[in-house]
């Protein structure tokens, strides 16, 4: 488990993906029992010692990875533009199509 934060600056900390998919079926579980989402990350961060919106992303994500066949047009506008081709560069499964808006593949113009 990570050590304590004292500073309140975030800290950088690297979770494995054993770490996360554990979190992850914590929330889920935690979301069947109670019959609610409401308050689960946050409960099963402090519990864990992790980041809330760590946990928040790594529960999103496991969301968009486990419905088959969901797929997305994704748009972005300038650095938006750059940050959606990265991300269906990296996950073309998911990309159903890519709108470029005043970007570019380099990230800048």
């Amino acid at each position: 488990m990570p050590k304590e934060q004292t500073s309140g600056k975030p800290t950088t900390r690297r979770y494995s993906p054993e770490e996360k998919t554990a979190a992850v079926r914590m929330v889920r579980t935690l979301r069947a029992e109670l019959g609610t989402e409401h308050g689960t990350v946050h409960r099963v961060a402090a519990q864990l010692g992790y980041g809330v919106e760590s946990v928040r992303m790594w529960v999103k994500q496991a969301d968009i990875d486990d419905v088959p066949g969901s797929r997305a047009t994704l748009v972005g506008q300038s650095m938006g533009a750059h940050t959606a081709f990265l991300a269906a560069a990296a996950r073309p499964d998911l990309a159903d199509g890519l709108v470029m808006l005043e970007g570019h593949v380099s990230g800048s113009d």
